[in-house]
């Protein structure tokens, strides 16, 4: 099969496209012919390595790619819930990610039909950043009818699911965006729109429960300012906690590295009386089948920016790292 690999770590190392097997199928397994594939900002920060690197490790060469959509074409011996020939789409674990590809070979339990009516592309852009949102929103936050959140970037492939589903779930919804995003976080049912160009969210914004950060760095730090005491923030892109150590079964030296550089921020929810946590999403099929009926019922679209082909791969990568997309980019595979 063909894939778009990395050699190494690194800013500038590039993909490359490979021949290479297709992977074996093991007995709670199906293999998928991937039709298309997202690209994530998780996959621009796998490759560069980094402080993500304490969290993900990976062995090269690599296969990025962290959602999909396609056809099962194979099963494992004890694969009940799906057949060959289903359209599925899903997020792998980390162990297992590799979706610019043309298979992928994934757990049974990480996948879930596709939505009827989407197309692959369509579907594609929805497993990470809806099993994202949908973990922050009822594990972390438990949001309830009427309370206020604020989405940071609302217009890129988190926030412009995060408002819809915010919204379904009946909050009060503030978002950051620019003059080429605001038409669309409008549209998707924003009740407040901040132009970060223009305006400082925290000095217009007071009194919420939750801000959602997909920025992190000073974006985060001036969210404290805007929560009611015993609000929440929970970032996918600042730094783990001892908490998320915790979690995650880490050992002794993580819990005590990811304790010390989040130190400053758990000071500042302290001060502000609230609470701060990290998220790192994790595959769930049955979540994804919960945000299939969303998707069923209308409640929850698909925005998507630009589809790229397989062999463009690193132009997609290349065009979401530049911060302008609007909604998801797309990887185009058959």
């Amino acid at each position: 099969m063909k894939a778009m690999m990395i050699n190494k770590y690194g800013k500038n190392e590039l993909l490359h496209m490979k021949e290479i097997e297709k992977p074996s199928v093991g007995a709670n397994d199906v293999l998928v012919e991937i039709h298309a594939a997202s690209v994530n900002p998780i996959d621009f920060k796998i490759r560069n390595g980094g402080a993500l690197r304490l969290v993900l490790k990976f062995n090269m060469p690599l296969i990025l790619g962290n959602d999909f959509a396609g056809k099962i074409v194979e099963i494992g011996s004890n694969v009940r819930k799906f057949k060959v020939g289903d359209y599925v789409y899903g997020r792998p674990s980390k162990e297992r990610i590799g979706t610019f590809a043309e298979y992928i070979s994934i757990h049974q339990d990480e996948i879930a039909l596709m939505p009827n009516g989407l197309t692959f592309e369509e579907a594609a852009s929805i497993p990470l950043v809806g099993l994202t949102v949908w973990q922050a929103f009822h594990e972390y936050f438990h949001l309830k009818e009427g309370q206020k959140i604020l989405i940071h970037a609302g217009a890129g492939g988190v926030g412009s699911f995060a408002i819809q589903l915010a919204k379904e779930m009946g909050a009060y919804v503030a978002t950051t965006a620019s003059e080429n995003g605001y038409e669309l976080v409008q549209t998707l049912g924003a009740d407040k729109v901040i132009n970060y160009r223009k305006e400082n969210f925290e000095e217009v914004l007071d009194g919420y429960d939750a801000v959602f950060d997909t920025l992190g760095g000073p974006s985060l730090e001036k969210s404290f300012e805007i929560l009611k005491p015993g609000g929440k923030i929970v970032s996918i892109s600042a730094v783990p906690t001892k908490k998320f150590a915790e979690q995650t079964y880490q050992g002794l030296m993580k819990k005590t590295l990811f304790m010390l550089i989040s130190n400053k921020l758990m000071r500042m929810a302290k001060k502000h009386q609230v609470e701060y946590d990290f998220l790192l999403m994790r595959p769930n099929g049955e979540q994804l089948e919960q945000i299939t009926h969303l998707i069923e019922e209308g409640k929850i679209k698909p925005v998507i920016d630009r589809i790229y082909d397989l062999e463009e791969a690193q132009g997609a990568m290349n065009y979401l790292e530049t911060g302008r997309a609007k909604g998801k980019v797309i990887i185009k595979v058959k």
